[in-house]
């Protein structure tokens, strides 16, 4: 009796493959489509490459006040200070991050870091392509997680100097 109950369930999952195999697929036009996601949707909450945010005035949000870092479980956030002077300012409060990195190596898109940041300096971007056989390029710079500076704001002598170089 238990031998033909089994083959009664084999043939049932079969009948479910074999419709199943026959039906139309549905895919997204990724990585052929169109524009800056080449065809993929992403979803509002989707949490990709983080980005440092920029205030109005062009000056970076973030503070140095390592509540990022802190939150973070897998410890994938390293983050070195340095103090804003009058000649270069850098951010709108006294410090600044001077280095800020973040290893995708360890990093679980979790969203701590964003919950716990009080400036809302750090976000979750749509960046989705980050895989790489080289485990050196997963550790990304702060370089290299800045938005960009908007046209026409204000720059810090700093900036300028980087710039240059």
């Amino acid at each position: 009796m238990s031998i033909i109950r089994n083959v009664a369930a084999i043939a049932k999952g079969m009948s479910i493959t074999l419709r199943e195999g026959f039906e139309p697929t549905q895919v997204e036009n990724y990585p052929d489509g169109k524009g800056p996601l080449r065809g993929a949707q992403l979803q509002e909450r989707f949490r990709g490459k983080h980005q440092l945010q920029r205030d109005e005035n062009g000056l970076e949000k973030c503070v140095a006040c390592f509540l990022c870092a802190a939150a973070c479980p897998s410890n994938c956030i390293y983050i070195e200070a340095g103090d804003n002077t009058e000649e270069t300012r850098i951010s709108s409060a006294e410090r600044y991050a001077k280095v800020y990195n973040i290893d995708y190596n360890r990093c679980i898109f979790c969203g701590y870091c964003v919950e716990a940041c009080p400036t809302d300096a750090i976000t979750h971007g749509h960046g989705f392509e980050l895989a790489s056989l080289n485990a050196t390029t997963m550790v990304m710079r702060k370089e290299d997680l800045l938005v960009p500076v908007a046209t026409g704001l204000p720059r810090s002598g700093n900036e300028e100097a980087e710039a240059l170089a």
